[in-house]
């Protein structure tokens, strides 16, 4: 494990609106995968609005920066007897994420709001998404908006750890 820079920590929160695969609900779980990496939620029998709040960490890598490989979600339908069905996906950015952690900020006040990123054609933002201070650590909110499915949105956040004897993200170009 090479040139690891540090880890990110994803709040998996909520869905909301996702689209029946099961007569009128579904068992969805949110598979996470970046790179070589991938984890995956618990399952949430029968709802179309699932509570997930789990919290799943990524190792983020040198060469993953470089190549700007996304962290991908796709949120899936489990079933018993066939191969679970995709509900619809979506890519997190955290190029905007990182800038705002880079900058090394220390005794912000709590709630303080370091940067607003917009939705746009680019990234999967549902809503304006908010990179803020909150207990001590930098964090960033946002709804993400599921892709090629009818309906569908996921509510995440993720937080920067930085790892012991990593080079962190000083000396990395974003």
């Amino acid at each position: 494990m090479d040139n690891i820079l540090g880890l990110i920590r994803l709040r998996i929160k909520k869905g909301t609106n996702l689209v029946p695969c099961d007569s009128r609900t579904s068992d969805p779980y949110v598979l996470i995968t970046m790179a070589q990496q991938t984890l995956k939620t618990a399952v949430v029998k029968d709802n179309c609005h699932p509570e997930w709040n789990e919290e799943l960490t990524l190792f983020i890598q040198d060469k993953d920066l470089k190549t700007k490989t996304p962290i991908q979600l796709t949120v899936c339908d489990k079933d018993t007897f066939s191969v679970d069905d995709k509900m619809g996906e979506t890519d997190i950015d955290i190029k905007p994420y990182l800038q705002c952690v880079k900058m090394g900020l220390t005794d912000v006040p709590e709630g303080h709001v370091v940067k607003i990123v917009q939705p746009d054609r680019t990234n999967c933002l549902a809503e304006e998404s908010r990179c803020i201070w909150r207990n001590g650590k930098l964090v960033q909110e946002m709804s993400l908006r599921l892709r090629n499915v009818k309906s569908g949105e996921v509510f995440v956040e993720i937080e920067w750890i930085d790892v012991t004897d990593s080079k962190g993200l000083s000396e990395v170009e974003l």
